[in-house]
């Protein structure tokens, strides 16, 4: 079995057991004897791996979406998990209001980044602060591509 198929067995396994093998089999309409092969290493299970479905349906329910971030990190990706936003609410206003937050938290950036630049140097503290801004940017343009999709559909 390749690395990558271990690394994502090993991963598939870990969020079976944050969800729990009976919840797991539940959510997924899925047996204990299923859900073992998909994050079994021995030979005949090597290309056996969940489906993304099934793998949506168990991340909704865990703790930590441990298929999700396994595949990002293959891919060189970061994610940023706020566990803040996991009730996966509906997202209130609309793309009026994420162009009134998005245009706001820009001017918060822009402000931050002035007072940061003032003695050329960007220290780490206001590093740190540009980056909490940064994020915080990205989230509003996260929901405003949501609520796009929304419209759109």
């Amino acid at each position: 079995m390749s690395t990558v198929g271990r690394y994502l067995k090993k991963h598939t396994e870990a969020l079976v057991k944050d969800v729990g093998i009976e919840a797991a089999c539940e959510l997924t309409g899925k047996s204990k004897a299923t859900l073992g092969r998909y994050y079994s290493d021995y030979p005949e299970h090597a290309d056996r791996f969940m489906p993304v479905d099934a793998v949506a349906a168990l991340e909704e329910a865990a703790s930590y979406p441990h298929v999700t971030a396994a595949l990002s990190e293959l891919k060189g990706i970061t994610l940023n998990f706020d566990e803040s936003r996991r009730d996966n609410a509906p997202r209130v206003g609309g793309v009026n209001s994420d162009v009134i937050a998005l245009s706001q938290r820009f001017a918060m950036l822009m402000a931050e980044y002035q007072q940061s630049i003032e003695d050329g140097v960007i220290s780490a503290n206001e590093a740190k602060r540009l980056l909490k801004e940064t994020l915080a940017i990205q989230q509003v343009l996260i929901d405003m591509k949501m609520h796009l999709e929304e419209e759109q559909a």
